[in-house]
C-alpha cells in the first residue's frame, strides 16, 4: 500500500512539474512580446524625432544617461540598445501595422513628444497570421538584433525568427545557423522533395515549411521509452490547432484515420491536412519508435491513392511528413532515393523532454526587472 501512494506522489510530482515548466514558458514568452512591443514603441519615437535633424547629435547618448540618473540599476538601455530599438522599428514598420494597446497616449515629455504603447498586427498588404506574430513577439530582442545585422532578405529573416521560436535556439545557435547560412544550403527535414515536386513554388515553400524536430508543447507521454501511438494521435487531434501551430502555418484539417478505399480494401491514413499555399494534401503518419525503411513504401503507397482518389486536378501532388520519435538520417536518406512520391521524416516530442538548457527559461518576474 506504501509503495502505491509513493507511486502515485511521484506521478503527482511529475504532472505538477510539467505544468510549471509550460506555465513559466508561456508567461515568459508573454512578457516578452510586452517587452519587445515597448521596445519597437520606444525605436518608433526615437526614429522620429532624431530623424528630422532637431535633435543634436549627442542626443542618444544624453537620453541614456539621464534615464539612468532617473531609473538607477535600469537595465536595456544603454546608446547603443536605443539606437539598436530605432532599427528595430525602421526595419520591421514596412511589414507590420501597429495599433495601440492602450486607450490613451502616454505623455512621458512635454505634449510634442508623446509614446503610445502598441501592439504588432499584420498589415494588409503581408497579410501575416496570427502565428506568424505570435513567434514574432516571443523572440528575444537580441535575436531580433542578430538577425536583422546578418540578414537583409525579409523571407530569410522570417525562417531564422521561426527557427528560433519554433526550435528554442538561443544566440549562440543562430549565431553558428548564420555562419553556416543554413536559409540556403540545408532543408528543415530530410525529405526527396527536390526530386519529386516539378512546381518550384511548392518546392520551396514545403522546403522551409517543415520542421525536422518538431515540439508539441500541449502532448502529455509518460513515459518516453513506450509511447501509445493511438493516444499520441488522440491528444493531436483533440489539440488539432496547437498542432498545427507546431508544425507550420497554412494548414487546414481534414480529419484523423482519413478512409481510403482501394480495390474494395480500406485503408486509413493517421492524420489528413490541406496546405493553402502549397494547394496539396499533407498526409502526416505517427510513429512510437524509430524510423524504419518500410514506412517509406506505406507512405508512397498512401500518397498515389490521395493523388489517384482524392486530389483535385488544380491541386498539386500530395506530401507525407512520417513523424516519428528518433530516426538515422543515413537510413532515411537511403529510404527516400528512390521513393517517386514527395515525402520527408521528422521527430517529435513533448515540452518535458527538451534538454534542460531548454526549459531554464527566465521567470516573468525576471524579465519584468529590465523595465
Amino acid at each position: 500500500m506504501e509503495q502505491i501512494v509513493k507511486a502515485d506522489y511521484a506521478q503527482a510530482v511529475k504532472a505538477i512539474k510539467q505544468a510549471i515548466v509550460v506555465c513559466r514558458y508561456r508567461a515568459a514568452r508573454q512578457m516578452n512580446g510586452e517587452v519587445l512591443g515597448l521596445y519597437y514603441s520606444i525605436g518608433k519615437y526615437i526614429s522620429e524625432q532624431s530623424r528630422n535633424a532637431q535633435w543634436g547629435t549627442n542626443a542618444i547618448q544624453t537620453i541614456s544617461d539621464q534615464l539612468q540618473q532617473e531609473l538607477p540599476g535600469l537595465k536595456g538601455f544603454s546608446e547603443e540598445n536605443i539606437r539598436r530599438m530605432r532599427k528595430f522599428y525602421e526595419e520591421w514598420a514596412p511589414v507590420f501595422e501597429i495599433r495601440s494597446a492602450v486607450p490613451n497616449k502616454i505623455n512621458i515629455m512635454p505634449q510634442s513628444a508623446e509614446i503610445q504603447l502598441f501592439t504588432f498586427r499584420s498589415t494588409l498588404l503581408t497579410k501575416l497570421g496570427e502565428e506568424d506574430i505570435r513567434l514574432f513577439s516571443g523572440l528575444g530582442f537580441s535575436l531580433h538584433c542578430e538577425i536583422i545585422r546578418r540578414v537583409d532578405d525579409i523571407d530569410e529573416r522570417w525562417f531564422y525568427i521561426r527557427k528560433c521560436a519554433q526550435e528554442f535556439w538561443g544566440y549562440r545557435r543562430l549565431e553558428q545557423a548564420l555562419r553556416d547560412d543554413l536559409y540556403h544550403t540545408a532543408g528543415s527535414m530530410p525529405n526527396n522533395f527536390t526530386l519529386t515536386l516539378p512546381d518550384d513554388k511548392q518546392r520551396a515553400i514545403a522546403m522551409q515549411t517543415f520542421k525536422e524536430d518538431n515540439v508539441l508543447d500541449f502532448l502529455h507521454i509518460e513515459d518516453p521509452d513506450f509511447v501509445d501511438e493511438h493516444d499520441v494521435e488522440q491528444q493531436i487531434v483533440s489539440n488539432v490547432r496547437k498542432f498545427m501551430m507546431s508544425i507550420g502555418n497554412d494548414f487546414a484539417f481534414m480529419g484523423n484515420q482519413y478512409r481510403l478505399i482501394v480495390n474494395d480494401k480500406e485503408r486509413f491514413i493517421d492524420l489528413l491536412f490541406y496546405h493553402r499555399r502549397m494547394r496539396c494534401l499533407v498526409a502526416i503518419e505517427l510513429k512510437n519508435g524509430e524510423f524504419q525503411p518500410e514506412y517509406a513504401g506505406k507512405m508512397n503507397y498512401y500518397l498515389s491513392a490521395l493523388d489517384e482518389l482524392v486530389r483535385l486536378p488544380e491541386e498539386n501532388p500530395s506530401v507525407g511528413i512520417i513523424l516519428c520519435r528518433n530516426k538515422d538520417n543515413a537510413e532515411v536518406e537511403f529510404a527516400l532515393r528512390d521513393i517517386s512520391k514527395p515525402m520527408g521524416v521528422a521527430t517529435y516530442r513533448s515540452v518535458s523532454e527538451l534538454p534542460d538548457t531548454y526549459k531554464a527559461l527566465p521567470s516573468a518576474e525576471e524579465l519584468r526587472k529590465l523595465l
